[in-house]
């Protein structure tokens, strides 16, 4: 396989907002993320994956650490609220955003992303990645396609 890709839907599991309001906020304020607010701003992402671990669970804190883990450059796929896809890249490391707009959306673990700068329509988006969005969820989750993989890079380069 090539470059891992990922699905990030950016909806908070504790709140039903519309589709695309998290990633409205990630798109608007160059950022991926995840839910799972914390009683407390941790100091780092160990605190952070504790935190997690105490009040979300194991499964949460295994996710929160494999999504801080990921490495700069990392392919992202989100999709807005009026349906077209958005690529983006990995620019940061891991921090945790308890401002009002992350509060309001329910993303609270967030990395920098270079998105870019318009939206892929259906007919370019690689068919592996709208299928993974048609299906549903909001974990963040890699798409295991080659073809993806090789589409998603070309769609980057332009």
């Amino acid at each position: 396989m090539g470059e891992p890709i990922y699905r990030a839907p950016m909806r908070a599991r504790d709140r039903d907002l519309p589709e695309g309001a998290g990633a409205t906020y990630g798109l608007e304020n160059g950022l991926v993320g995840t839910g799972d607010a914390l009683e407390q701003p941790p100091d780092g992402i160990d605190h952070a994956i504790e935190a997690t671990r105490a009040a979300h669970g194991h499964k949460a804190a295994r996710m929160l650490e494999r999504f801080a883990d990921l490495p700069e450059g990392t392919f992202v796929w989100t999709r807005g609220p009026d349906g077209d896809f958005h690529l983006g890249r990995i620019a940061g490391p891991w921090r945790y955003d308890d401002s009002p707009g992350a509060r309001a959306v329910g993303i609270h673990h967030v990395r920098a992303v270079r998105w870019l700068d318009h939206a892929i329509g259906d007919r370019e988006v690689p068919p592996a990645i709208a299928a993974t969005f048609a299906r549903g969820g909001r974990n963040l989750q890699r798409t295991h396609d080659a073809e993806a993989e090789r589409e998603t890079v070309a769609l980057w380069t332009g």
